[in-house]
């Protein structure tokens, strides 16, 4: 069913639903000079001019094929285009440190972390852009992480009272399964202006599983973890599925080995954390790209 878009005061509003989208033009949200848009339409239309829309029932409304539309003289690509562009993201440093302190001090208590973690993630998404998908934030709730996060500590203590080897080792795997798991929600609960962006993690458990046994192993050559960091992360990119556009990791693993010893170096100093902390996040957010696929 097709999801639509209507602009208000000059900014996106959705997306919505059919249902709920005619419930907006019963309401009288959505008029007939309003502009409209949905998945395959070649620009934005006044809900009038779409046959069948402002008729709030029978067969569902024709969609025009063509492109993504813009708004603002093409400022502003709408949600699901296949536009392009670089990630950014940005913070105020006094913003991220009482924040990052809050973080710190809370976890060492624990049973905060499942809490702490999710408003922390809350916080950093807001300042995600992402061209096309305005608003964006964190829907997931604490809650939902709750047993794994204490079943993991509970585990944790076994394993470390009975000391046994195989155990550890196994316990490791678990680790990385929990991970993946992480992962895989966290993606699903990523939204824009409130809506979920339906989002999902394909990637496969052996697959992460691997990527990380190759990544500790890598530790090992001193600058090689730097190329299977870039790797896996064109990997966990291609697997997020639910988009018209592809993921692409642009930066090298050059790129992440010189910028994470100048970042080992300044942080030794304390004070510069803060700004070396965004200093790094902008640099993997503009390495980040979304292209219409197969355009690789």
């Amino acid at each position: 069913m097709a999801s639509w878009f209507y602009a208000s005061e000059g900014k996106q509003q959705g997306p919505y639903p059919e249902g709920q989208f005619r419930d907006l033009i019963a309401q009288g949200v959505v008029r007939g000079d309003t502009l409209v848009w949905s998945e395959g339409m070649a620009g934005w239309q006044k809900a009038a001019e779409i046959p069948g829309l402002m008729a709030g029932g029978g067969a569902p409304p024709i969609i025009p094929a063509g492109g993504p539309p813009m708004m603002g003289g093409g400022s502003y690509a709408g949600a699901g285009s296949a536009a392009g562009g670089s990630l950014s993201v940005d913070f105020g440093i006094l913003d991220f440190t009482w924040r990052t302190l809050v973080m710190l001090i809370g976890s060492c208590f624990i049973i905060p972390i499942p809490w702490l973690f999710v408003w922390y993630t809350q916080w950093i998404v807001s300042y995600v852009r992402v061209p096309g998908r305005p608003n964006l934030s964190f829907t997931g709730t604490a809650m939902a992480i709750v047993p794994w996060f204490f079943g993991f500590i509970v585990a944790a203590i076994v394993i470390g009272y009975i000391g046994s080897q195989i155990l550890s080792t196994a316990f490791y795997i678990v680790q990385i399964v929990l991970y993946w798991m992480l992962l895989k929600w966290m993606i699903a609960n990523i939204a824009s202006n409130g809506q979920p962006l339906g989002l999902s993690f394909t990637g496969s458990v052996l697959a992460y599983i691997g990527w990380n046994l190759l990544f500790a192993i890598s530790i090992i050559t001193i600058i090689g973890w730097a190329w299977v960091a870039a790797a896996q992360l064109r990997w966990t990119y291609r697997n997020i599925q639910g988009t018209r556009r592809e993921i692409i990791f642009r930066g090298s693993g050059l790129g992440i080995l010189w910028r994470g010893i100048v970042a080992a170096i300044l942080c030794s100093f304390i004070i510069p954390i803060p700004w070396v902390y965004r200093w790094i996040m902008n640099w993997f957010a503009s390495q980040t790209e979304l292209a219409p696929r197969g355009a690789m």
